[in-house]
């Protein structure tokens, strides 16, 4: 599931491949952008801002999201595809090398100048090097009612978490995930948690929040319903929350170790 460090994979992978390099083919399979020729221009550098990606080429900026199922593979020129041809959303090449968005939940392309529009609604950047955690934690309390499973999620208090980070969290922290921000002990203790977890990750393939890269033991509480929790034995227990029926996500804790 694509969260913060999985796009900061993706676009250091991406920059590697393309960073100088003059763009020998660009092929935007998506109405808005199909008659976008980009070929000639060079590539500056591709960063990711939270869950967001962003191509700097010239004066333009081609804004991609993962969403869910969303991928960016990079190849040698010729090589197989690892994904069917029309789920592929935009192909960038230059001579040497091939990259291909796959399946993106959002593909665009906006003035350089005008990056704000798409991403300037982002909290602090968990693993941008602008990453100021006295404004998340400053975001995060500013609505003490709010659940903190919600909060953790927002990316306009934070940017980077997503469902694996907000519920590993809320374990780690001995927080049930309804709980109201207002009673959250120490909030700063959570966004330097969130934050050390995330960055410790970034460069790993497997993530881990136990400590244990095994199967099974990986996570303290997600996708671990009905087993025994790591720490105490009980059974995690799994529901759902969101702020509305089209946002909700599941949500796993212990019971004994989450208040």
């Amino acid at each position: 599931m694509p969260e913060g460090d999985t796009v900061f994979r993706a676009a250091r992978r991406l920059h590697t491949a393309l960073a100088g390099k003059v763009l020998t083919r660009s092929d935007f399979r998506v109405p808005a952008f199909a008659t976008l020729d980009l070929v000639g221009r060079t590539v500056d550098e591709v960063v990711p801002r939270g869950k967001h990606l962003l191509h700097r080429i010239g004066d333009l900026t081609v804004h991609s999201h993962l969403k869910m199922e969303g991928r960016w593979d990079v190849y040698a020129p010729g090589e197989r595809w690892r994904r069917p041809a029309h789920q592929a959303r935009v192909v960038l090449d230059a001579a040497d090398v091939s990259t291909v968005g796959f399946t993106l939940g959002v593909l665009e392309v906006v003035p350089r100048d005008q990056e704000s529009e798409v991403v300037g609604h982002l909290g602090p950047d968990l693993l941008g090097p602008d990453w100021d955690s006295d404004r998340a934690i400053g975001n995060l309390t500013a609505d003490p009612a709010r659940p903190i499973g919600l909060a953790l999620l927002d990316q306009r208090v934070l940017a980077g978490l997503g469902n694996v980070y907000r519920n590993e969290l809320c374990f780690l922290r001995g927080m049930l995930p309804t709980r109201p921000v207002g009673q959250v002990s120490d909030p700063g203790r959570a966004v330097a948690l969130a934050h050390r977890l995330i960055t410790m990750n970034r460069d790993r393939s497997n993530r881990v929040t136990t400590g244990v890269d095994r199967p099974g033991r990986r996570f303290w509480v997600y996708g671990r319903a009905g087993k025994p929790c790591l720490r105490c034995g009980t059974p995690v227990r799994r529901g759902e929350l969101g702020d509305s029926e089209l946002t909700l996500r599941d949500t796993y804790w212990c019971p004994r170790c989450q208040t």
